[in-house]
C-alpha cells in the first residue's frame, strides 16, 4: 500500500518561515495522526510528484496529496483544516466559495510570504519528536 493511501501528505516550502509555522500548527492539531510532511525542496517530494506527473510548474508553497488526488492553494489549506482538532474544521465551509474567489487571496499571501515572514537559509529539519511525521526515503 502506498504511503499516500495511508496518510495525507503535505508538501511545503521548507525554507519559508510561514510554511514552517504552518507545519508546526498542523502537527499540534493533528490528533488523528492523519498527516505526513515533506519539504518541496526534498528529493522525496520530487519523486512523489513524478507519480502525479507534476515535475514542473507546480506551486511552490503548499500541496496536499491524498490517494490519487493532489490539492493546491486554498483547496489544500481547506482540506487540511477539515481534519484538525479544535474549531479549525469550520473553515472548511469556505469551500462553498469557488476557487477563483479564494485563490487570489492565497496567491497574494504566497507571493509575499518571504517579504512578510522571511525565509531560512536551509530547509527545516524535524526534531526527534517530529521525525515520525516526516516522510523519508523508506516511505516511498
Amino acid at each position: 500500500m502506498r504511503i499516500q493511501d495511508r496518510f495525507d501528505i503535505i508538501l511545503f516550502d521548507g525554507v519559508c518561515n510561514l510554511c514552517n509555522d504552518a507545519v508546526d500548527f498542523i502537527i499540534k492539531r493533528d490528533k488523528k495522526n492523519k498527516y505526513k510532511f515533506v519539504s518541496l525542496q526534498d528529493g522525496i517530494a520530487q519523486k512523489l510528484l513524478e507519480n502525479y506527473k507534476l515535475t514542473e510548474g507546480f506551486p511552490d508553497s503548499i500541496l496536499l496529496v491524498r490517494g490519487n488526488d493532489v490539492f493546491s492553494k486554498s483547496r489544500a489549506a481547506l482540506e487540511i483544516s477539515k481534519n484538525l482538532s479544535g474549531f479549525w474544521p469550520i473553515f472548511y465551509t469556505l469551500i462553498l466559495f469557488p476557487g477563483f474567489l479564494r485563490d487570489p487571496i492565497y496567491d497574494w499571501i504566497a507571493r509575499n510570504r518571504y517579504k512578510w515572514f522571511g525565509k531560512k537559509e536551509t530547509c527545516r529539519l524535524p526534531n526527534e519528536r517530529e521525525k515520525s511525521k516526516f516522510l523519508n526515503s523508506q516511505d516511498l
